[in-house]
């Protein structure tokens, strides 16, 4: 029979041995769930960037259908199409506000010529405008929550301890222009 010390021992190295594998197993679940966040933060950038491709690719085909009124905005969309791969998220915003330009001379191209608004080509181009920015938007709800799970988890203990060990580093919000933040201003 063992001694009543080396069970007590033995007793100890066991529960410390569990402890370490409860630990290693915590750290591990931690890791994988902060990189399946991270992965979801890109994917949601990858929706924006479908959104904005798709944006842009209706856009210039919509409006090709009504530029027999007026051939307007081809220089900018030309440079939308050098800003669309490989962007940042700032380069995202940037490029989100001149397509917000785009939209508004659409606007303003129905004010100035009264026979275009009642051009069916151009009342589908103004649904086609909708039914994008909607889907832009919801890619940008998307992204902004999986940005939100993943920077919590980057900040809060005690998964702040496996972060800093990953070397993670928070990822920025899709942010409205600053113009966008304003009240809107409106006279009849």
């Amino acid at each position: 029979m063992k001694k009543r010390g080396e069970q007590i021992m033995e007793a100890i190295i066991t529960v410390i041995i569990v402890l370490l594998v409860c630990i290693v197993i915590w750290y591990i679940s931690t890791s994988n769930g902060i990189k399946r966040s991270q992965l979801k933060v890109e994917e949601a950038e990858s929706g924006i960037d479908v959104a904005l491709t798709k944006r842009y690719d209706v856009l210039t085909k919509m409006l090709d259908v009504v530029k027999g009124y007026q051939a307007h905005e081809k220089t900018v969309l030309t440079e939308l199409v050098k800003l669309r791969s490989g962007m940042t998220m700032a380069e995202k915003n940037a490029a989100n506000q001149k397509m917000e330009q785009l939209t508004k001379d659409i606007n303003i191209l129905a004010e100035n010529y009264p026979e275009l608004k009642s051009s069916n080509n151009f009342m589908e181009l103004q649904k086609t405008i909708a039914d994008v920015e909607e889907h832009l938007q919801a890619a940008r709800r998307l992204y902004n929550a999986n940005v939100n799970t993943y920077n919590t988890k980057l900040v809060v203990f005690p998964s702040s301890i496996v972060a800093n060990n990953m070397h993670a580093v928070k990822k920025p919000f899709f942010e409205a222009e600053e113009a966008k933040r304003q009240d809107v201003k409106m006279s009849f």
